[in-house]
């Protein structure tokens, strides 16, 4: 028996060195971590627990029956993060440059099905050069294994992906189809095709991190959710993210313990931060982190259409989810980007249970040939979707401009909101009072001695008429007019009252969201 144990520690010492020093020491070299560094540093302190550490290859192809290493690329198994139950697979570069084989693929969906079956979050830590081209089309289905997982995962369970490296063709569609996308700044890439090929195609000469990384992820194609400067920085994020969501999508959020002291809730700067000019700009995250228990609010997409802002703090000791038009960027108007990024975002919380708050000063949908030829009727549609079929407790607080169909889209009560609140400065109508006054008193003006005089008049008149949230509360679609120093107040209780509500969708196989 003592031989057979010391055997085990051999190949157990074998499996923990990976592809070896040398190359150990290259992936530091490129400021990268190895696999077991990554997850030492993202689960809790001794809790790991690996399985399938005696893994090898099947093939015999290309020589490779001389080359088998322990693991076979890939470390996998389980522990807890802050605390909970978390399943993890770190690709590792060091071993095959961290390529998918058969049983690297097998090993990923054994501990997906783990973490699906246990109800937990599932971690991925990519990190590789993509199909073992050693194995054919055996590789590429071992892809189409986990992208299958993926999907039956989806809106049951968390499913987060760090891109620690290169992630290129097939091999990034598993993270797309995932929940929220991690990466780190020049020493992560994503893409389908490669700069070589592209220039072979398009002759377009471009670099790897122009193509797809960090940076252009996070701020134009708005791909990833996260960047980070360095890996232990993006490892940070990611339990800071864990920290807010449930652990799976019959949970409810967290609660931290919260003593409600009304006068304590008051927030008089709120009072002064809308301007008198109602064109002129102000920050919705002055607004956002006076609103929320101090330092809670977790931006997501926070490079990616500015002009809203999505995220999650806590309120009361409650975790929510916060989507806010932003003022200070293009108006706030909602654009193809914004909305899709908020009902991405909508759509995440419903899944698991975070309670929604809508901050909304909209002036409207961005116009344009360019919105319009890129389908902005579809995607404003998503949001407008998203929104609808949203069963968790849902607030809306109208800061100040509430104009046209975006006032309808921006979690409504006629979409299903379940309280509304406005603050004397809202602004609910169809439109501007300048463009609805040239309108509406079109001939007036036009016969008026002075068109400009009479226009701004009309519009006055039409801005007292029209321009408040009054005529809204007077038809119940505004539940109460506040003042904004009361909102954090207002925002708590109701969550509060919220806590137990129940909305069932009708029985259905699945909607059929515009995409």
């Amino acid at each position: 028996m003592i031989e057979k144990i010391k055997e085990l520690h051999e190949k157990t010492k074998k499996a923990l060195e990976g592809g070896g020093f040398k190359r150990i020491e290259s992936q530091h070299k490129k400021k990268k971590l190895t696999a077991r560094e990554r997850i030492d540093l993202l689960m809790d302190t001794g809790s790991f627990e690996e399985i399938g550490a005696l893994v090898v290859h099947r093939s015999t192809d290309f020589g490779m029956e001389r080359e088998k290493i322990y693991g076979d690329g890939v470390v996998t198994g389980y522990g807890t993060v802050n605390g909970k139950p978390c399943f993890v697979y770190a690709q590792d570069f060091t071993v095959f440059g961290g390529s998918l084989s058969e049983t690297h693929a097998e090993k990923i969906c054994k501990i997906m099905d783990l973490a699906l079956k246990n109800g937990a979050p599932i971690i991925g830590l990519n990190d590789s050069g993509g199909a073992r081209i050693q194995e054919g089309v055996v590789s590429l289905g071992g892809y189409a294994d986990i992208f299958y997982r993926n999907v039956r995962a989806s809106g049951v369970i968390p499913q987060l992906s760090l891109i620690m490296g290169p992630c290129a063709g097939g091999a990034v569609y598993s993270p797309a189809i995932t929940d929220f996308i991690f990466m780190v700044e020049h020493t992560s890439y994503m893409f389908v095709t490669g700069p070589n090929v592209v220039k072979t195609v398009t002759h377009e000469d471009v670099s790897s991190e122009a193509l797809g990384g960090a940076t252009t992820h996070a701020q134009k194609s708005g791909v990833t959710h996260f960047t980070a400067a360095h890996e232990v920085e993006c490892i940070q994020q990611v339990k800071q993210l864990l920290s807010y969501i449930p652990q799976n999508c019959e949970d409810g959020v967290e609660i931290h313990p919260y003593f409600l002291q009304a006068d304590q809730e008051i927030r008089a700067e709120l009072n002064r931060i809308i301007p008198e000019n109602p064109n002129q700009p102000y920050d919705i995250k002055e607004v956002i982190q006076l609103l929320v228990d101090s330092d809670s609010f977790f931006e997501v997409h926070r490079q990616f259409a500015e002009n809203i802002v999505v995220g999650f703090a806590r309120l009361g000791g409650r975790s929510i989810g916060i989507v806010a038009n932003q003022p200070a960027v293009l108006a706030g108007v909602l654009d193809i980007h914004a909305s899709t990024k908020a009902a991405r975002f909508v759509r995440f919380c419903d899944c698991f249970n975070i309670p929604l708050l809508v901050l909304e000063d909209v002036p409207g949908f961005l116009p344009g040939t360019d919105q319009e030829w890129n389908a902005i009727i579809t995607q404003g549609a998503k949001l407008l979707y998203a929104f609808s079929e949203a069963t968790v407790p849902r607030i809306t607080v109208i800061t100040r401009k509430a104009y046209g169909g975006a006032y309808d889209v921006m979690n409504s009560k006629h979409i299903g909101a379940d309280m509304n609140f406005a603050w004397p400065s809202a602004e609910i109508a169809v439109m501007g009072a300048k463009g609805a006054a040239e309108i509406i008193f079109k001939s007036e003006i036009a016969a008026a001695k002075d068109p400009e005089k009479k226009w701004k008049e009309k519009e006055q008149e039409y801005q007292q008429l029209f321009a408040n949230p009054y005529r809204a509360a007077e038809r119940g679609f505004v539940d109460e007019v506040i003042e904004p120093s009361q909102t954090r107040l207002k925002l708590i209780k109701s969550f509060k009252m919220l806590e137990q509500k129940i909305d069932r969708l009708p029985s259905k196989k699945h909607g059929n969201i515009p995409l």
